[in-house]
């Protein structure tokens, strides 16, 4: 016996698909389509959230089953410039190297799912390029214990990426 959400998950399946292909009729290289396009790939990204929410039984993109600490954590990492300050390395003044607002917000998504000591290792590896022996020092634990940290962090984040 299906449940109800069984259902309705196939309902928007089928749904999904027709959108998707209104979406293959159109003409990606006419302007005049553009307005259409975005509509019909919003209308199928929310499918695809309704899809997976249905699925779950939980909202998407929550990790651990905890909704609201992350909200403090992610409003810590969008102040957080992730890109090491390299313009004096490249000896090029006039170009800014910056995230995007997705890239931004996809950085935040993965960083919330890391451990607060994972997420220490992993960033002071990646981003400030710190021997894992100068972050053991720094942290006050074992380098064995920060190297399991970061394959840790480097497990997830490329199951996420993947």
């Amino acid at each position: 016996m299906d449940r109800w959400a069984d259902d309705l998950i196939e309902e928007y399946k089928r749904g999904k698909s027709d959108l998707k292909k209104k979406l293959s009729l159109l003409d990606v290289n006419d302007p005049s389509n553009e307005t259409d396009i975005n509509l019909l790939e919003d209308m199928i990204a929310d499918m695809n959230y309704a899809i997976e929410w249905l699925r779950n039984g939980r909202q998407p993109n929550t990790y651990k089953g905890i909704d609201k600490k992350a909200v403090y954590q992610k409003m810590m990492f969008d102040s957080m410039d992730f890109i090491p300050d390299i313009v004096e390395q490249l000896d090029i003044n006039d170009r800014q190297l910056h995230l995007t607002s997705t890239q931004r917000i996809k950085m935040t998504n993965i960083l919330a799912i890391l451990s607060t000591r994972e997420r220490q290792c992993y960033l002071l590896h990646t981003t400030q390029q710190l021997s894992m022996e100068r972050i053991a020092e720094e942290t006050g634990i074992k380098k064995r214990t920060v190297q399991q940290y970061i394959e840790r962090a480097r497990v997830k984040v490329k199951k996420i990426i993947s």
